[in-house]
């Protein structure tokens, strides 16, 4: 199998609020809109795609209807400490403080309406400990 595309779809029960919320906060428009689903892309990035879904459509499996649930979204950036103070100022939940990781992250965890976790992320160099558990071209640098 070749995979020509990925992209997370989030079950909602409020498809155009949650679809408003990722435009607002995270730069995303919307490519196709429909009552039950919404397709967007990062406004300046087309690689860069996620759905929100109303989760008691009838395309989803009737066992699986329903709210997210155990999601974490990673978005890497280039500037975390500017996205912080703007998603802050916004009014976002800081779930987890702005911080640095020993295993080579600065980034911070905010959380959309529906709870799903949203950890914006800029790759840093890790600890020495942690360096040597990364793949020799997998190794974040200074950038």
């Amino acid at each position: 199998m070749k995979i020509t595309s990925y992209y997370p779809v989030v079950m909602t029960r409020d498809v155009v609020g949650t679809a408003a919320f990722y435009s607002a906060h995270f730069a995303f428009v919307p490519l196709f809109s429909s009552d039950w689903y919404v397709h967007l892309q990062a406004r300046d990035d087309a690689s860069v795609n996620l759905a929100v879904l109303d989760g008691a459509h009838q395309t989803v499996p009737e066992a699986a209807r329903g709210q997210v649930a155990g999601l974490i979204l990673n978005f890497e950036v280039e500037d975390p400490d500017a996205a912080y103070d703007d998603l802050r100022a916004a009014g976002l939940p800081m779930l987890v403080p702005l911080r640095d990781e020993p295993f080579g992250q600065r980034h911070f965890i905010t959380a959309d309406p529906n709870g799903v976790l949203i950890d914006v992320i800029k790759p840093i160099p890790p600890s020495a400990e942690f360096a040597a558990q990364y793949e020799a071209l997998s190794l974040p640098v200074d950038q």
